[in-house]
């Protein structure tokens, strides 16, 4: 029996695989988002994928890219409301300790560097880059900058080792994101 395959656009092709590989990541951690697995998921070829995405690694590299540029708009909205007073600061740290652990972005940014694919974190790089640039508008831009690193270091380190780090020191499981919370309030309370 064949499959019936429905012809899709390449920009549809191109986002019905990058939900799937969103999906894969979630579920099962970054070594089940493959070509083959993303195109058995949706119907398509290991080819078409190929067209689109160049290798495993492109495709995981524009997962990387979605994940930072939809989570990035996001964080920018919530710091302009938590600077206006609108939001906790918590809804910020939540945001990006949520893109790490329940996202999957942590564990695909390691999986991407232990496998020798560093480049692929360039455009998650650059949406950093340029929501810091956003944010330090009118600011002390190397201080948005160094809350920026801290809150995202802190957001990785815990999506890979929260559990067991807070659990060794006898902690609530919430501890790193209650310090980046107080950080963060601290710092916009100083107007910056």
């Amino acid at each position: 029996m064949s499959i019936k395959r429905t012809r899709l656009g390449s920009k549809e092709s191109r986002s019905a695989a990058l939900d799937a590989a969103r999906r894969l990541l979630i579920a099962e951690g970054p070594q089940a988002v493959t070509l083959k697995r993303v195109s058995a998921e949706i119907g398509r070829t290991h080819a078409n994928l190929l067209h689109h995405f160049g290798s495993a690694a492109g495709l995981q590299s524009e997962l990387a890219a979605s994940i930072a540029e939809r989570v990035t708009a996001g964080i920018s909205k919530a710091v302009e409301r938590a600077r206006a007073g609108e939001t906790d600061p918590r809804e910020i740290v939540d945001q990006t300790f949520d893109a790490f652990s329940r996202e999957g972005a942590g564990a695909l940014a390691a999986w991407m560097i232990l496998t020798g694919n560093r480049d692929a974190l360039d455009p998650v790089l650059n949406s950093l880059r340029e929501l810091v640039a956003e944010l330090g508008v009118g600011r002390d831009a190397a201080g948005v900058a160094a809350t920026t690193l801290a809150l995202v270091l802190s957001a990785l380190g815990d999506s890979l080792l929260g559990d067991s780090v807070a659990e060794a020191l006898g902690l609530p499981r919430d501890t790193a994101r209650e310090a980046a919370t107080q950080r963060l309030r601290e710092r916009i309370a100083s107007g910056n």
